[in-house]
């Protein structure tokens, strides 16, 4: 049988025709699908402003830029995340701090923040690991005590809930990325929302150049001259893109219902697995969007470390992955910060057991089988 992929996306002949429209119009990029979409993402997750960029990496770019980061400063990050969401921190000359994550859910620990926070942190970054929201809840009064700006990389959780709250409505600042394998697709894209008029206007300034307006505004004015107020860079996302993402943002509901239902389905039928291979918990309060169905491979219980039934699981024509290599832990972040092995524990240990298994919207219910009957297969060969 053919290898079911880890993830990937799920186009319609209604996306297809929405960017053929897209690129029949006179403008393929700074035209209006992109304000079209940045109105009706933020109306999605009930927030007041938008604002789209190239990709998820430039979202959190922004974000940090928003945030006011600069040289001199720190923000504490989840180490349990893409490399992108430190890299930011980098990016604006400020210091990225790693925290810990919690053993139920793998997001970021309220208290390992609160013990890193020195004079010079600024913000916190908290990733919604896998769509599960984190404790914003706790993030919010730790960051309003500390007069910490509090960004959310929501990059797998929209269309999450926290309390009956969307995500994008639980943070200073979202980000978001709309990658082939994300629960909503532009190709590459990414999106910033912001609650205050300051946020926004800095995001808007930084995508394009400092520059105080767009082609497009200008062209519909009837003015040419423009005005450089401060540095910034290229981040626009096309028209093209952004026609892709308003007409994929009308099935998004559909997509996550799907998601939460093999999700459901993968709980059920691996239940049997525990203690030696267990599902990363939903946390109380919250409604996860399944960017990710992440298991536990406990290798004191079945003998084997985690690499040896990701092996095995590929060579079933599943296609497993691994979210993700600890930040810290990489080489560039072990030369230029010193970091290392032991300095956050629980993510240490968790890294070593997870492994990410497939999931994506178009998923066939044979298929979440199949996925389940080649886990049960290799459980049962270890287990001998």
């Amino acid at each position: 049988s053919a290898r079911i992929p880890y993830g990937k996306q799920d186009i319609s002949e209604a996306d297809i025709a929405a960017v053929v429209d897209c690129l029949r119009s006179p403008l393929l990029t700074t035209g209006p699908k992109v304000a079209e979409f940045e109105t009706a993402f933020a109306k999605y997750v009930g927030a007041p402003f938008a604002v789209a960029v190239a990709n998820g990496t430039a979202a959190l770019h922004c974000a940090a830029v928003a945030a006011g980061l600069g040289p001199g400063d720190e923000a504490i990050v989840s180490t349990l995340t893409f490399a992108s969401t430190a890299n930011c921190v980098l990016f604006t000359g400020a210091t990225p701090v790693f925290a810990d994550i919690l053993p139920a859910t793998l997001n970021i620990d309220p208290a390992s923040v609160e013990a890193k926070i020195t004079p010079r942190t600024k913000a916190v970054f908290a990733v919604d690991y896998g769509g599960q929201p984190c404790d914003y809840v706790a993030l919010r009064a730790i960051c309003d005590k500390h007069h910490l700006v509090l960004v959310a990389d929501a990059s797998h959780s929209y269309g999450a809930t926290l309390h009956g709250r969307p995500v994008g409505a639980l943070a200073d600042l979202s980000t978001f990325s709309f990658h082939p394998v994300k629960n909503l697709c532009t190709g590459e894209g990414g999106m910033i929302i912001a609650h205050s008029e300051e946020h926004h206007a800095k995001l808007k300034l930084f995508r394009s150049h400092g520059i105080t307006s767009d082609p497009f505004e200008r062209a519909r004015k009837g003015m040419h001259h423009y005005e450089m107020v401060s540095l910034g860079y290229n981040y626009r996302i096309t028209d093209i893109q952004c026609a892709l993402g308003l007409s994929q943002l009308t099935r998004l509901d559909e997509f996550i219902a799907r998601r939460q239902q093999i999700s459901a389905f993968y709980r059920a039928a691996l239940a049997d697995l525990a203690p030696k291979v267990t599902c990363v918990d939903d946390a109380p309060g919250t409604t996860n969007a399944h960017h990710l169905f992440v298991i536990q491979v406990n290798k004191e219980e079945l003998g084997v470390p985690r690499d040896t039934v990701f092996e095995a699981l590929r060579a079933e024509n599943v296609g497993v992955n691994v979210h993700y290599p600890l930040v810290h832990l990489h080489p560039y972040y072990r030369e230029t910060l010193g970091t290392g092995a032991g300095d956050c524990p629980v993510a240490e240990d968790k890294y070593a057991r997870i492994i990410s298994f497939p999931m994506y919207a178009s998923m066939t219910d044979e298929e979440a089988q199949q996925c389940v009957d080649a886990l049960k297969k290799v459980v049962a060969f270890y287990s001998k």
